[in-house]
């Protein structure tokens, strides 16, 4: 007579599973907003779409991971932090466009389920959703046995906001003589991590725990700090002002995204040195040799969000903003150009 084989004996644990969802029930309703239908459970998610302020509602999607900072989490055995990740990503995205982000799913993929790990996880990304003000609806954990390695698992995030249709933020309006205003990232947010560990773990031989000079926390803790989420505060400031332009800054650094937002015939020109940079980013420039170029090109370098507005606007946007708890600096102007000159010019 044949063995009977079961689901759990070839890797997947179904038990484990109906586990996690009794454990996140309460996290994942502390972020629900009033527009949620249901509860957690169904087989899709209900959200009343009645915009009573906006007279031409424009839904406003986006998708992002974690990337690698995945690695780092994996090796520290931390994983309360990325979940904050995974939602920064997408509503920041969603945020430039002048959008409210309204809800978000999640999508977690493991080799083996650990309900209590996971359970880290989304408590992180219910963290980040009640940070941006939009509801984790729903979501998808798949064990993958045979797929992910021991330990490990892969973050998809997938987002959608509302904005009216008049009130776009798309950088059309966007002139010379405007004013660029940085605004503070918390560190290395979820880009370049490949480069960094090469240089931080492979190059320099650092280890989770090692703390270097001028370092506040181990490199760890600096490695896991998770991305800001800058929506509550930007909306608050553009229905208080004429924002042009709002650019996340995420992989491509400078150089590849304040380009997307740019008219045809203008360039972004950046005063190097208008800010504070992050040790961090110290850390990584020097240990690899790594030229500015590349640095601006890889990593957020110290700005997480950058937005254009008319120059007269520019003192009382930063005093606004220093109001909201965020630190601003002015980091360039827009000036036309000319030929084959490049969108973004540091000087």
């Amino acid at each position: 007579m044949k063995k009977k084989v079961t689901y759990k004996e070839a890797g997947v644990n179904i038990d484990e599973g109906l586990r996690l969802v009794r454990f996140i029930k309460p996290i994942v309703r502390s972020s629900y907003r009033k527009e949620v239908i249901g509860d957690i459970g169904g087989f899709g998610a209900l959200f009343s779409a009645r915009f009573k302020d906006l007279k031409d509602p424009v839904l406003v999607s986006s998708t992002d991971g974690v990337g690698t900072k995945l690695m780092v989490a994996f090796m520290a055995d931390r994983h309360d932090t990325v979940g904050v990740d995974l939602v920064a990503m997408s509503v920041n995205d969603i945020l430039v466009s002048g959008a409210e982000p309204l809800f978000f799913l999640d999508y977690v993929a493991t080799g083996k389920l650990d309900a209590a790990r996971t359970y880290r996880i989304i408590k992180g990304i219910a963290r980040g959703c009640q940070a941006a003000g939009c509801a984790l609806v729903g979501g998808e954990t798949a064990e993958m046995p045979g797929i992910y390695k021991h330990g490990e698992y892969d973050l998809a995030g997938f987002a959608v906001g509302v904005v009216d249709r008049k009130k776009i933020i798309d950088g059309s309006r966007i002139r010379p003589g405007d004013s660029i205003i940085g605004l503070a990232s918390s560190g290395l947010h979820s880009n370049g991590y490949s480069l960094a560990r090469k240089v931080i773990f492979d190059i320099l031989g650092l280890d989770m725990a090692s703390t270097p000079e001028g370092f506040t926390s181990d490199i760890g803790s600096a490695l896991l700090t998770p991305t800001r989420i800058y929506v509550k505060p930007v909306l608050k400031l553009i229905k208080e002002f004429d924002v042009l332009g709002l650019v996340h800054v995420t992989g491509g650094g400078f150089t590849d995204n304040i380009p997307r937002v740019l008219p045809e015939g203008l360039k972004a020109v950046i005063r190097k040195g208008s800010w504070p940079v992050p040790k961090i980013f110290d850390l990584i420039q020097s240990g690899g040799g790594i030229d500015d170029a590349e640095m601006l090109r890889t990593f957020n370098c110290g700005i997480g969000l950058v937005m254009i507005v008319r120059a007269r606007d520019e003192a009382a946007v930063k005093k606004r903003l220093k109001a909201l708890k965020e630190r601003a600096y002015t980091i360039g102007k827009i000036e036309a150009k000319t030929g084959a000159e490049h969108e973004v010019e540091y000087r």
